[in-house]
């Protein structure tokens, strides 16, 4: 039950840890098309700025430096890509059971192109596309990964399409 005064709020951004800030920019402007709004570059740890401080803040202070990058969706949606030197470089283990993030989604009408594309340049195609409501609505998903070993799903239509009640239907 929503409480008196709640609305729905927005999505801001998300943050992905890579293991090369360079090839993740790359990646994610030549296959999604976001945009770069902050070049790659060098946090360092230290006190004396808002930022550093907030670093200290978030990551404690078992780090030296760390690469970030701020890339943007067309909906106007932060991707903020990190790299630490000293983190662990492989795929993290895919295991949606547990408790933690266990993907995001994008949205492009031309799934199979994405699909594509994101295996030619070093993704994963993890499953056959499917559709949701086959006889009802003309919706397709499918689950990918970037050359990273980090999944997402791919939807061909929004989010409230695919899920609400009577969308396309006869």
């Amino acid at each position: 039950m929503k409480k008196k005064g709640t609305y729905p709020k927005s999505f801001s951004h998300i943050g992905i840890t890579v293991p090369d800030i360079k090839k993740a920019v790359n990646f994610y402007e030549n296959v999604m098309g976001w945009y770069i709004i902050m070049q790659p570059s060098t946090v360092k740890k230290e006190k004396e700025t808002a930022i550093g401080q907030m670093c200290i803040d978030v990551f404690g202070d078992d780090w030296k430096e760390f690469e970030i990058a701020h890339m943007s969706t067309s909906d106007g949606i932060g991707i903020e890509l990190f790299s630490f030197p000293h983190g662990v470089k492989e795929a993290p283990e895919f295991n949606p059971f547990n408790t933690g993030l266990f993907h995001f989604c994008i949205q492009d009408p031309n799934i199979e192109d994405l699909i594509d594309k994101i295996v030619s340049l070093g993704g994963k195609q993890r499953m056959p596309i499917r559709e949701y409501y086959p006889n009802d609505k003309p919706f397709k998903m499918c689950y990918v990964e970037d050359p990273f070993g980090i999944v997402f799903e791919i939807y061909t239509h929004s989010y409230e399409l695919t899920y609400s009640s009577g969308a396309y239907a006869e």
